[in-house]
């Protein structure tokens, strides 16, 4: 069968301006899609968004925005031009972790960020763009799932617990849509080296690059090309979830870091 085509169809993608929403839409920018991108920085999702038509993408479109503010989604996505509306594929990547406390000493600010941004907004996101999809007939909702849902570790219940959620919300979406032609898939991602420990310790870059330290990565590549991978299988395929690591990682508690 003929793998699914993305030439000319629109992909909205959160937290695009870095990391692994960057390399989503240059990797479906190498798809011809057309781009629909938002974030909060504005400044680093002009510099992301600069390039893709070169890189292939048929239009794009870039918009600020918080999918913490239910308001502000409902409105972004009510107010989008005519011809940006009929999403295709929606990648809700945008997502965060904050500290690695353990739970009584954990701040109540650090978990209401999480939860608001991992949980709320991928239903803000979802449901705002899902009606169209329903009623056109067509569609894909992706979202960044992460090995922490298959597993917490210590100081991250609640960035565990708010993945798991994801996952769960996303099994629930793909059976509220049993009978129709769109599909749901939770792209479950290992440690990839981002700006996600630096965000999680505040700015704090040498912690953060402890995390990653005599370990191989995956990059933002890696996964972007899984999700190209996931929405171009042909239309009757649903790839339901996918859990990827590097070779130094077995789960969400056991790594390799090597010594020599």
């Amino acid at each position: 069968m003929a793998k699914y085509s993305l030439k000319g169809r629109i992909v909205f993608i959160t937290g695009a301006s870095a990391g692994i929403g960057a390399a989503c839409a240059r990797a479906f920018a190498a798809e011809g899609a057309r781009l629909l991108l938002a974030a909060r920085r504005v400044e680093r999702l002009e510099a992301t968004a600069a390039g893709l038509r070169e890189a292939g993408a048929a239009a794009v479109h870039a918009f600020k925005l918080d999918v913490q503010d239910r308001g502000a989604v409902e409105e972004a996505i009510a107010g989008l031009p005519a011809e940006w509306r009929e999403i295709d594929v929606l990648v809700n990547n945008a997502g965060l972790s904050r500290g690695l406390e353990k739970l009584w000493e954990g701040k109540p600010q650090d978990w209401e960020e999480m939860i608001d941004t991992n949980v709320k907004g991928v239903l803000w996101v979802t449901r705002a763009v899902v009606a169209g999809m329903v009623a056109r007939g067509r569609g894909h909702v992706v979202n960044l799932g992460s090995t922490a849902q298959e597993l917490a570790y210590p100081g991250g219940a609640v960035y565990c617990g708010s993945k798991a959620a994801v996952k769960l919300i996303n099994d629930g979406l793909r059976e509220d849509l049993l009978g129709t032609p769109l599909r749901v898939s939770d792209i479950g991602a290992g440690m990839v080296e981002t700006e996600f420990s630096d965000v999680r310790f505040r700015g704090d870059k040498e912690r953060a690059a402890k995390v990653y330290q005599d370990i191989t990565p995956l990059t933002p590549d890696d996964i972007a090309d899984a999700i190209v991978w996931a929405t171009t299988r042909p239309a009757h395929v649903n790839v339901a979830h996918m859990i990827m690591t590097t070779i130094d990682q077995a789960n969400s508690l056991m790594f390799n870091r090597r010594t020599s």
